[in-house]
Formats: structure tokens, sequence, C-alpha cells
């Protein structure tokens, strides 16, 4: 599932999204749009996913995260 589909299926705005990933609204727009994130920023996204979905979610899960490692 990519970013932008988990995105929709909680009808999350992306400044709603960030906010829960506590990013900027920028840093989260890039990584919807497939651009390079840090490592760092991934974390933020996958452990935001995790608490939200109630179940683990990990860097390699989100399809098109482009993280510079």
């Amino acid at each position: 599932m990519t970013l932008e589909e988990y995105r929709r299926k909680f009808v999350w705005s992306v400044g709603e999204m960030a906010r829960k990933a506590s990013i900027d609204y920028s840093t989260m727009k890039r990584a919807l749009e497939g651009e390079n994130i840090s490592a760092r920023t991934a974390r933020a996204i996958t452990e935001m996913l995790t608490k939200e979905t109630g179940k683990p979610i990990h860097i390699q899960d989100i399809e098109g995260l482009n993280v510079n490692l």
C-alpha cells in the first residue's frame, strides 16, 4: 500500500497526516509525492501508521516510499 493510499483510507488531509507523524507539512507532501525523505522521517511515518492501524508497519511495507539511507 502506498502512503497516499493510507492517507485516503483514513480520510486524512496532508496536514493532518503530517501532524500525526510530528513532521512538517512540506516533508509529508514530499513523502507522498515519492521524493527523497530521511530515514528519520520514514520512521516517524511508520510509527504513526503503526499506531493508527494497530498493526506493525515497516518502511519496506510502504510502496513507493523513497528513503535516503
